[in-house]
């Protein structure tokens, strides 16, 4: 009876697809906003995506570098930051080591989202990598670096990518003492 208990039905209904969807909407309801009002107070974001996910574009020498994934902070140092809901594509300029570079994320390809400053943070189901294939590179990979704004060099990526938790951002019910 024991083992009755523990199994649950399979569902016909897509129910996990539907929630990270939703999970989704919440990203780029988020990006939205800041694009459109700038980060409030203390808010900052963390974006992990696939690299190799079909529609990224970013300059070949950060594929070379980051050829599975990566993490971007949007905090101070980022510009032109736009959210395509309808084609569901996140727009964003950074500067990588003082080297300005335009990067286009599917929503598709994000993995992982956090805003420390309030310890909130999502993780999605990791999207299989696809096969090694070229992905168009913009004319001029590089947007204009505004006066002033350079953004911090990325920690170094050594060969075996690195997995953050996120669980240290997760709201938690207060403890009963």
């Amino acid at each position: 009876m024991a083992e009755d208990k523990e199994q649950q039905p399979e569902s016909l209904l897509p129910y996990d697809e539907w929630v990270e969807e939703a999970m989704r909407q919440v990203v780029a309801r988020a990006i939205a906003h800041v694009a459109a009002n700038g980060l409030p107070g203390e808010h900052h974001f963390y974006v992990t995506f696939r690299t190799d996910y079909p529609g990224v574009v970013m300059p070949p020498r950060l594929r070379t570098r980051y050829p599975q994934e990566m993490t971007i902070v949007l905090q101070h140092q980022f510009w032109d930051l736009k959210m395509d809901e309808e084609a569901g594509l996140i727009s964003v300029g950074l500067s990588f080591g003082g080297v300005p570079a335009s990067l286009v994320i599917p929503l598709g390809a994000v993995t992982g989202f956090a805003d420390p400053h309030v310890r909130y943070g999502l993780r999605f189901r990791p999207v299989p990598a696809v096969q090694e294939q070229e992905q168009p590179e913009p004319e001029g990979e590089t947007a204009p670096e505004p006066e002033g704004r350079t953004a911090p060099e990325p920690e170094k990526s050594e060969e075996t990518p690195q997995v953050v938790s996120l669980d240290a951002f997760r709201r938690r019910p207060p403890t009963k003492s």
